[in-house]
């Protein structure tokens, strides 16, 4: 990897970390029309930037992750079957990555359950949802989560599916959401990073600064952009997008 993918990579990685398209299948994607060759340390990149995102997360809400006591003890319950997910598969996991073709799959597979859903779920059914969320509901937006460990599948759009489906807000599962990924991508990268980074050099460690760095600020801006969005559309486009993406890949690639 040189600085030019890396800077790339970063934007990508921000860009698309907190939108219902996935950030992993996207950074494996670009990473293979840049000629990346999926090494260790590329998989540990692909998973290590998301931190840089994930701080964004941080900065703009960082009162409801150090002083509300009650959304720290939501969002950690909801950590939980992710957390033993992790765990149990990290092998399997990291083997996915890197994997072309089951990013296609997922993305476009997903694409196409993000559009039936949205079809089906009706916004006068959501003008009734709850805006809090309980710890039942919490652990199973966890579950939901889980399904995200497969590249390609998109953890906002599982864990925003997922709390629609339990008749949550739109507006609180996004940000729940944006909370729950502090937690979940740490421990991801913690993981990761105690595996493998023995065996990097000081100029990869140099270029997971950069992407991270990048990450952040590309990050910042997504997440503003998704709140203004969802005010008045649904997440259509979105899976519209994955679904034509997938399509047109082979003719770039």
């Amino acid at each position: 990897m040189d600085l030019i993918s890396t800077v790339i990579l970063g934007i990508v990685e921000g860009v698309t970390e907190f939108l219902p398209i996935s950030s992993t299948g996207h950074l494996i994607l670009a990473s293979s029309l840049l000629k990346i060759p999926q090494s260790e340390f590329v998989k540990t990149f692909e998973i290590a930037i998301q931190l840089g995102a994930i701080c964004s997360v941080i900065a703009l809400y960082w009162r409801s992750l150090v002083l509300d006591a009650q959304a720290i003890k939501r969002v950690l319950t909801a950590f939980i079957p992710t957390a033993a997910a992790g765990l149990i598969f990290y092998k399997l996991i990291k083997s996915f990555l890197g994997s072309r073709d089951i990013v296609l799959w997922s993305l476009f597979i997903g694409g196409i359950v993000i559009v039936i859903f949205e079809l089906w779920y009706k916004r006068r059914a959501e003008n009734n949802a709850q805006t809090a969320i309980t710890y039942k509901q919490a652990f199973l937006i966890g579950v939901f989560q889980s399904f995200a460990m497969v590249p390609g599948v998109s953890r906002a759009a599982a864990t925003i599916i997922g709390g629609l489906l339990l008749g949550i807000n739109r507006k609180a599962i996004v940000e729940f959401s944006f909370l729950l990924a502090v937690p979940t991508m740490a421990a991801a990268t913690a993981l990761d990073l105690l595996k493998t980074a023995g065996s990097f050099t000081g100029g990869q460690f140099g270029l997971l600064i950069i992407g991270f760095m990048v990450s952040f600020v590309t990050a910042m801006l997504a997440i503003k952009f998704l709140l203004s969005f969802i005010k008045k559309n649904s997440f259509i486009l979105f899976g519209v997008y994955r679904v034509a993406l997938v399509l047109l890949f082979p003719y770039v690639a």
